[in-house]
């Protein structure tokens, strides 16, 4: 390999590691939320409510903060297509890392009443305005790096972080779970997670200051032909592509959510299983899910980006029933098992070349406005969802938990229909100009 070629793939691998590493973070002041909301918040912010209805109220504190992303897509985008993708995944990241922060030194119910639960929610819709400008800036990043062979590939880099700040963020909430006492934890403990937030939020800008802008869009700026109306521009552009890429997330977003929060509240409420084992388990199959993501990017590059895609979808819906049936065992094992087929299996083959997938349906004038409305609308009806429409399936068919699979695969449908509606993007060239307009 020539110098000047080390040179760029030197380039593109640090793009995509420090894409990673800011978007693990991101995501771990978000999981860590979700964590908290299937756990404790029902104790803290809502005690005076029947167990079931204190954990549905804590996951709609949850889904208000995807019900905020579209709007920090909208915004973050408009600017990251006018301004640079650079600035934004410093203010993204800056904006998050106050917000959990806040959250650690909140008061609780017993405190400030009802007012702990509004000043929990405001929390929660600033971290979900600061992660909907964040995922577009550091995807595209990666991708507009990359070479055009390896997009699938190096796209999913940044896709990881939300496994890794899954990892950390359920980690991080285990060690202070399991070294304190349950009245310590609920006392004190739980804050010390959220206020960690701080620490990983400086490596993070101090890691994000060494990157270089895109490319691409840098073409588009010494070219002066930045879009004035970036978002108006991708809409009246890209209509299909957006509504496409909207359901093509329901199924990724909206298993993943069922997993990662919903399980933990349904194994330890309804199943009585020890909180403990079933944190671990999520642990395992993100942890597992860190190397399968980007196999999948890999192979997308390969196969394409459709029938990678289409297998995870079909795959999370033969596992909609199999998921409940091995929880019903009470086993740890056997729920862990059921844990990482669902993350490590179906939802890495969606979110591997997620990122490559949406970034080709855009041109670079508008990707950033483009790819952050479809991905974060979707979010609000799939994953802000999900968690709130299994519990309340639970509460009201219980014990049964066949309608909660039965929506799990509706899901899925969405998703497979919208992919093989989309076109396939691999072999675009990305040339500042990846798609034609739908």
């Amino acid at each position: 390999m020539s110098i000047q070629g080390q040179a760029k793939k030197s380039s593109h691998v640090k793009v995509a590691t420090a894409s990673l590493i800011g978007t693990a973070i991101e995501w771990y002041d978000f999981f860590l939320y979700g964590t908290a909301a299937a756990l404790i918040f029902n104790k803290l912010f809502f005690p005076t409510f029947d167990p079931w209805i204190g954990t549905l109220l804590a996951f709609a504190t949850y889904a208000l903060g995807f019900v905020a992303r579209p709007l920090g897509g909208v915004v973050f985008g408009h600017y990251g297509d006018t301004i640079g993708r650079k600035t934004m995944l410093y203010l993204t990241l800056a904006i998050m890392g106050v917000a959990t922060a806040v959250i650690g030194l909140l008061p609780t119910y017993a405190t400030l009443g009802a007012w702990a639960a509004i000043l929990l929610v405001v929390c929660r819709l600033v971290q979900g305005f600061g992660l909907g400008g964040e995922w577009g800036g550091a995807v595209l990043m990666a991708v507009e790096h990359a070479p055009e062979d390896r997009r699938g590939f190096y796209g999913s880099w940044p896709q990881l972080g939300a496994p890794l700040g899954l990892v950390l963020g359920t980690l991080v909430f285990s060690i202070f779970s399991a070294t304190m006492s349950d009245a310590q934890f609920l006392a004190w403990g739980w804050r010390l997670p959220f206020l960690f937030s701080i620490v990983l939020v400086i490596v993070g800008l101090w890691i994000r200051f060494t990157l270089a802008e895109s490319p691409e869009f840098q073409k588009v700026k010494d070219a002066k032909q930045e879009a004035t109306m970036p978002i108006i521009d991708a809409i009246r552009m890209y209509p299909k592509n957006i509504l496409l890429a909207m359901g093509a997330r329901f199924a990724e977003n909206g298993f993943f959510y069922i997993y990662a929060t919903f399980v933990l509240a349904y194994a330890t409420q309804a199943l009585g299983m020890n909180r403990q084992a079933i944190l671990n388990g999520v642990l395992i199959a993100a942890a597992i899910e860190t190397f399968t993501i980007p196999a999948y990017g890999a192979l997308s590059d390969r196969l394409g980006r459709r029938p990678v895609y289409v297998f995870g979808a079909v795959f999370s819906a033969l596992m909609s029933f199999p998921l409940f049936m091995l929880l019903g065992t009470k086993n740890p094992q056997l729920a862990w098992i059921a844990i990482v087929l669902g993350l490590a299996v179906g939802h890495a083959a969606m979110y591997g070349p997620q990122a490559s997938f949406f970034s080709e349906l855009f041109g670079t004038k508008v990707r950033y406005s483009g790819v952050s409305l479809g991905y974060n609308l979707a979010s609000i009806f799939a994953g802000a969802l999900s968690p709130l429409i299994a519990t309340s399936l639970m509460a009201a068919y219980k014990p049964e938990t066949w309608p909660i699979s039965v929506y799990m695969i509706v899901l899925a449908v969405i998703t497979v229909v919208s992919v093989y509606f989309a076109s396939e993007t691999r072999e675009r060239p990305a040339t500042g100009k990846l798609a034609a307009p739908a």
